[in-house]
């Protein structure tokens, strides 16, 4: 269609160069003139079909690289939703897969203590952050001292890691801590919150193993650096 209008405005354009050259010649016209004439508008059709082949061509091309492109992009962009897509899938049961093993630990936590409390008749202790002292075992003869915690820092603090216990009844306290803290400030708050570290003892999560201290190691020298959960367990008794 394009190249049918290109060559209609062409004769349109020649039509006065046509009537002037009869006006000019048409008194002494001859067949050799019009021969010439003749061949001149041939020459000039043939070379403007070669211009509209050429044109037409560029254009053709130019456009099916334009839909190639598109068609590249639209590939590209289903690609990316479908690698989302996994990834999401990936995140979900990642977290199902943690919240059951979470549940497993905390029912066999509770069994445990059940269990301890049933042999020993010891009573179970409070989950409460409490600051007076708390009552020694039976078995022990004199009274210990619960050790005095460090100020909390503020969670715009630098250096600052936050710290859960899960108890064995199922309740998880959460407390900021510098990293800079002595690794014995973990102990004292066990032992704040009614856990006597001759009962009980702490483990890191996963792995899990026992969490072992010294006097002059700090937080970060233990590797909690991060935030972190900690395990309140029972110790096994004694043969």
């Amino acid at each position: 269609m394009a190249a049918r209008g290109v060559v209609g405005i062409f004769l349109l354009s020649a039509l006065p160069l046509l009537c002037l050259e009869f006006r000019r010649g048409f008194p002494d016209l001859g067949i050799k003139d019009i021969i010439l004439l003749c061949g001149r508008i041939f020459l000039l059709l043939a070379l403007l079909t070669l211009i509209i082949s050429v044109t037409t061509s560029w254009l053709n091309s130019f456009k099916s690289s334009q839909v190639y492109l598109k068609e590249e992009e639209e590939k590209n962009e289903q690609r990316q939703k479908l690698v989302r897509k996994k990834q999401q899938e990936a995140q979900s049961e990642k977290g199902d897969e943690d919240l059951v093993l979470e549940n497993e630990s905390q029912a066999s936590f509770e069994t445990s203590n059940r269990r301890a409390a049933n042999r020993r008749n010891l009573p179970k202790p409070s989950t409460k952050v409490s600051p007076t002292r708390v009552s020694p075992p039976a078995e022990q003869p004199t009274q210990k001292e619960v050790p005095d915690l460090p100020e909390e820092p503020s969670e715009t603090a630098e250096e600052v890691v936050t710290v859960a216990l899960r108890c064995p009844r199922g309740s998880v306290l959460r407390r900021r801590f510098l990293k800079s803290c002595s690794s014995q400030v973990l102990f004292d708050w066990m032992m704040n919150i009614g856990y006597d570290t001759s009962l009980y003892s702490l483990s890191t999560s996963f792995p899990r193993r026992p969490l072992e201290v010294e006097g002059g190691w700090s937080l970060q020298d233990i590797g909690i650096t991060v935030d972190t959960v900690l395990n309140v367990e029972e110790k096994e008794s004694s043969s």
